[in-house]
């Protein structure tokens, strides 16, 4: 297999991620029938089927899942290569992949996007926001420089730098403002609203109520798939929440809820940047580290419709 080009090798790991050839197309930026003769070429030199077609799906042979490492080895080991470049400059430029979780990236993204590009000229910043499984997965693959997430996700490969620590603040109808805060157990027996399954935030908020969904689920729950949902459901009288702090001035500005601040020990969480041991940006992505920690918004007064209680 003398004659592979790094093209070839981008073009399969896109195939092989996305499953699908008009997906993995998109990804790379050029046409189906291109790619798929790209990867025809790629089979042919290495003599045997790298995947199996359908109408619907492309999956991996048995040889095309033993190749799949090994080809996404090789494409981080060439990515690093130009890390290490970057690295020999005393100041980041060029093109940094950032991963950011859902609960996250709507309330940190515009100051901090703003903060880089005027301290760190001729960044080229790529935002990818996901889930923190995803994120993980795509660190270790090397397609993502660094990622922003709720710690610790307890990774041997991964260098963990907290950030910040923010409080979890109850959203429940206005009508209930002034009501006594439920404690934990009793918040258990409320229509307990959630993210669904997959978010950090929600196992964040289940664990505070002491719920193991497993053996013990809340009485009556729901789920949505953002934070701005779940404060909707809040004020059309469906049930009560828990949004972390950062979220708070966006997420209810249009809803007609009370925000509640649970007395000591608050629920919180600690937000930090992960990025891989191994990578070469070791000392730029701590100075961009700095800059996420001041674009950090202070946590408010409260308002007309917020309460402070202990």
């Amino acid at each position: 297999m003398k004659n592979l080009t790094l093209r070839q090798l981008r073009y399969f790991e896109a195939l092989a991620r996305h499953g699908h050839f008009r997906r993995a197309a998109e990804a790379c930026g050029i046409s189906q029938p291109a790619l798929s003769m790209q990867i025809k070429e790629l089979e042919q030199e290495a003599g045997t089927e790298l995947f199996e077609r359908s109408a619907r799906q492309v999956r991996l042979t048995s040889f095309g899942e033993a190749f799949a490492p090994r080809i996404r080895d090789i494409l981080r080991s060439i990515d690093e290569l130009g890390d290490l470049a970057r690295a020999s400059r005393d100041r980041l430029m060029g093109r940094l992949r950032i991963g950011v979780i859902p609960t996250v990236a709507p309330y940190l993204l515009p100051s901090l996007l703003g903060s880089l590009s005027r301290q760190h000229e001729g960044l080229d910043i790529h935002v990818r926001e996901t889930q923190t499984p995803r994120l993980l997965q795509e660190l270790e693959d090397g397609r993502l420089d660094t990622a922003i997430v709720a710690l610790p996700v307890s990774e041997p490969a991964l260098i963990e730098i907290p950030l910040f620590t923010e409080s979890f603040v109850l959203v429940r109808p206005r009508a209930d403002a002034g009501k006594p805060i439920p404690d934990p157990d009793e918040l258990r027996e409320m229509r307990l609203l959630l993210l669904e399954e997959g978010h950090c935030f929600r196992d964040q908020a289940l664990s505070f109520c002491n719920v193991d969904m497993r053996a013990a689920p809340p009485r009556d729950f729901l789920e949505a798939s953002s934070l701005s949902t779940l404060v909707q459901m809040v004020d059309a009288g469906i049930g009560v929440t828990l949004i972390p702090e950062m979220a708070v001035a966006v997420e209810t500005r249009s809803a007609a809820v009370a925000v509640t601040r649970f007395g000591a020990p608050q629920p919180s969480r600690t937000i930090g940047m992960v990025w891989r041991k191994t990578s070469p940006l070791t000392k730029q992505l701590m100075q961009i580290s700095d800059v996420v920690r001041r674009s950090t918004v202070t946590p408010r007064e409260p308002g007309p419709a917020e309460e402070s209680l202990s």
